[in-house]
């Protein structure tokens, strides 16, 4: 049995490739939980494989991410652009997040939009010097609100057909 056999045939590969796939930026669970469900997973097991592999890279994000913009800027100076964009989206998203702290932190990872999650979330923590004791469990809520969201529309949806 190759590779994609494996993932699409079992549950078990079903299952980690919506964790890796909910780990990447932009996708998250937003897109893990309808690839999990694509895949034959139910809707529970989706739901918890992505909001797992949305979880793991955040709190290497809040903690290491302001280190790694600096190393770029240092050692890979042809990718100043991409860091500043994503200061700036981190500074521009976190004025929304400043006023409520870590209420309007969990709020706004669990808008389940473009441009909101975990990944953004995380950032904007960073940037914003919040604690990882205290920043990841209003992420963790947020990204559990907006699984449960993403759950909910993603069954609405395959229920109709």
């Amino acid at each position: 049995m190759d590779f994609l056999q494996w993932i699409n045939n079992t549950d078990l590969g079903a299952f980690l490739s919506t964790v890796v796939v909910s780990m990447a930026p932009v996708l998250e669970l937003r897109f893990g939980i309808p690839w999990g469900v694509a895949h034959g997973l139910s809707h529970f097991a989706a739901f918890v494989a992505a909001v797992i592999g949305n979880m793991i890279p955040l709190p290497f994000i809040v903690v290491y991410i302001r280190r790694i913009f600096k190393w770029m800027r240092r050692h890979l100076p042809q990718l100043d652009r991409v860091v500043d964009k994503l200061e700036a989206k981190a500074h521009l998203k976190g004025r929304k997040v400043t006023k409520y702290r870590y209420l309007g932190l969990m709020i706004f990872v669990a808008i389940p939009l473009p441009g909101t999650g975990g990944w953004t979330g995380a950032l904007v923590a960073a940037f914003l010097d919040m604690s990882l004791r205290k920043s990841l469990p209003a992420i963790f809520a947020g990204v559990l609100i907006a699984g449960f969201l993403i759950t909910g529309i993603t069954f609405g949806f395959t229920s109709f057909f």
